[in-house]
C-alpha cells in the first residue's frame, strides 16, 4: 500500500472518521501523532498540565481514580474509536483521573487547536464525539445508581450484561479489573462468577469472560436474584 494512503486507511477504521474524504483523514493523521503504549502503561495522571485528547485506535484504556483509602475505582473502559483526555472545548476533564492501557494499544494524540480545527469544525465528527461522551456519562450514572441500590452480586451481573451488549458477548477483563469497575473485591467477583458459571450464564476463559445468555443475566440482575443465592451481602 502506498505510504501516502496509509493515514486514510488506518484512521478510516475509527468510527469517528468513517465517512471523511481521504484528504480530510490525511490532515487528521498528520496533526495527530501516533502513540504506542504497552500493557499497563500510564498515559495520563492527575497533575498533568497538558490539554490533550486521546483517540484510541487499537487496544483498550481504563480510566480510574484512587480514593483516600487507597482503593481503586474504574470509571470507564475506552474501546477502539473512543476518546478521552483533558479538553475544555469538549467539556472533558481528567481531574483526579488516571488513564492506563489495559493491553498493548495504539492512540492518536491531538492538541486543543487541532481538535477545534479538525474535529469540532466538522459537524459529523463533532456529533459522534458528543454521542460517545453522552453514552459514557449515562453509563457512569447507571453504575453509580447500581452502587447505591444494588448488592455487589447484582452489580456484577448488571455490569457483565451491559459490557456484553457492546462487546459481542466477550468481556476482556480480569477478576481484579471487574472488581474495580463495580466497586467490590476480587474475592466477591470470583464467587459471583462461579455462581454464574454454575447457572450456565457465563464461561470463563483466560483473561476473558464470555456471557452466553445476556438476556437471562440481565433479568437476574434486575430481579436481585443473586443476592440471596450468594449470601445476601451488599458489599
Amino acid at each position: 500500500m502506498a505510504e501516502r494512503s496509509r493515514p486514510a486507511y488506518v484512521l478510516r477504521e475509527i468510527e469517528l472518521f468513517r465517512d471523511l474524504a481521504d484528504d480530510e483523514i490525511a490532515g487528521i493523521g498528520a496533526a495527530a501523532p501516533r502513540r504506542e503504549a504497552g500493557a499497563g502503561e500510564l498515559l495520563f495522571r492527575p497533575g498533568d498540565q497538558r490539554e490533550v485528547l486521546f483517540i484510541v485506535r487499537a487496544g483498550r484504556v481504563r480510566l480510574y481514580t484512587i480514593g483516600s483509602d487507597g482503593r481503586t475505582l474504574t470509571t470507564a473502559i475506552i474501546e477502539p474509536g473512543g476518546v478521552f483526555g483533558e479538553m475544555v472545548p469538549l467539556g472533558q476533564t481528567m481531574a483526579g483521573t488516571f488513564a492506563e492501557s489495559l493491553e498493548p494499544s495504539t492512540l492518536c494524540v491531538m492538541s486543543r487547536g487541532d481538535v477545534e480545527r479538525l474535529l469540532l469544525a466538522d459537524p459529523r465528527v463533532a456529533a459522534r464525539i458528543a454521542g460517545f461522551l453522552g453514552r459514557r456519562v449515562a453509563e457512569l450514572e447507571s453504575r453509580l445508581s447500581d452502587t447505591v441500590l444494588k448488592s455487589a452480586p447484582d452489580r456484577i451481573a448488571s455490569s457483565l450484561a451491559r459490557l456484553a451488549h457492546g462487546g459481542g458477548g466477550t468481556i476482556r477483563l480480569t477478576h481484579e479489573q471487574l472488581a474495580e469497575l463495580v466497586g467490590t473485591t476480587r474475592e466477591t467477583v470470583t464467587k459471583v462468577l462461579g455462581e454464574l458459571v454454575a447457572r450456565g450464564l457465563v464461561q470463563l476463559r483466560r483473561g476473558r469472560i464470555v456471557v452466553t445468555n445476556p438476556q437471562d443475566l440481565r433479568g437476574l440482575a434486575a430481579a436481585g436474584g443473586l443476592t440471596l443465592a450468594i449470601g445476601g451481602y451488599r458489599r
